[in-house]
């Protein structure tokens, strides 16, 4: 039986490096001061506007999570309610 190959990975280096160098230096999302509903000052997200609300979903119908879109928490709320609402007239479909 090898001694300190088992789970741990070895000598202390904690066993998920492998000694390679890490790329999380470079950022996925681009920072922004704030969200596009509070740059144009929107109260309420509207759910007839279709063209939008696609912006903040997925190919699959999915809601982009407030990270992905950008949106402050506010925004992200009403962002829901007015696809749910969409969807449930059928401006909007659920799954595609």
């Amino acid at each position: 039986m090898a001694r300190g190959r088992g789970r741990g990975g070895g000598r202390g280096r904690g066993g998920r490096g492998r000694g390679r160098p890490s790329r999380r230096s470079r950022s996925r999302y681009r920072e922004q001061s704030k969200c596009r509903f509070c740059r144009d000052k929107v109260k309420e997200i509207d759910y007839k506007d279709v063209n939008t609300l696609q912006k903040l979903t997925t190919q699959q119908g999915k809601i982009f999570s407030r990270k992905r879109s950008g949106n402050c928490a506010r925004h992200q709320r009403s962002a829901r309610r007015a696809i749910k609402r969409a969807r449930y007239l059928a401006l909007m479909p659920y799954v595609t």
